[in-house]
């Protein structure tokens, strides 16, 4: 139990120590660093919604439903897109300034997509605990590791671009900390539900990356192109895409 109890820690470890990044910021936040903070998180959401949430969809589906397998990871998808432009309308969001609106739905949109990573984490530990799969824990907690090294800069891309809005560092750390927290509940709460969670995580990966992709299309890539020189935004989008994606293949 002490093993299962570190491996569903670890990857809300990694959250808390990328926000915790936020307290190395100076006070001033240039424009130009703002675009390359802004172009690395769109990136990074971007390369996980790909390879940690879609490709997973898809394979996990195709064990099952074969040529069709696209089918709960598209419904997810769109569903996923669906909900945070609900959220967009239903929320008063139009009230916050330009940046704390994109700060509100990054932040929302990071805490879904670690639901299903904890869900992930807690599937391979419930195949640890009651048997009936040949997963070791050293194998379990590779997967805990790598997600919670994929977690630090997602922590980052959290807290820091709420502290240059304005809020303090030490809020700013817990919001950030806060988007990490759910990972080690829906971890609890699959391995005492691990049936009834495995049949529609195809569905729960899906979702996560369509709300992460609305996020980067509507919030960030128009932030990150905002100044006559777009240059800075493309070349840090492409930096944290090649991050996450080496992250997650080489972790994963």
């Amino acid at each position: 139990m002490i093993e299962i109890s570190k491996g569903i820690l670890l990857p809300f470890l990694g959250t808390s120590l990328g926000s915790a990044c936020v307290f190395l910021m100076k006070n001033q936040f240039s424009i130009k660093l703002k675009q390359i903070l802004t172009g690395f998180a769109a990136g990074i959401m971007t390369a996980a919604s790909v390879w940690s949430l879609l490709i997973p969809a898809l394979e996990q589906s195709s064990v099952q439903l074969g040529r069709l397998a696209f089918l709960p990871a598209a419904g997810g998808f769109l569903l996923g897109i669906g909900f945070l432009l609900l959220l967009d309308q239903i929320l008063p969001l139009e009230n916050l300034n330009p940046d704390s609106r994109s700060n509100t739905m990054m932040m929302l949109a990071v805490t879904l997509h670690n639901i299903p990573e904890g869900m992930a984490v807690g599937v391979v530990y419930a195949g640890l605990l009651y048997g009936g799969a040949e997963i070791t824990p050293a194998a379990a907690m590779v997967l805990a590791l790598g997600i919670a090294i994929q977690n630090f800069p997602e922590g980052a891309i959290i807290s820091m671009p709420l502290k240059a809005d304005g809020m303090k560092k030490t809020k700013s750390f817990w919001m950030g900390v806060l988007s990490g927290a759910v990972e080690p509940a829906a971890a609890v709460l699959t391995i005492f539900a691990a049936g009834l969670v495995i049949p529609v995580m195809p569905a729960l990966l899906s979702f996560a990356a369509g709300a992460m992709i609305y996020v980067v299309i509507k919030e960030l890539i128009p932030e990150m192109s905002d100044e006559n020189n777009s240059n800075t935004g493309v070349l840090s989008f492409s930096g944290g895409f090649a991050v996450m994606m080496i992250l997650d293949v080489a972790l994963g």
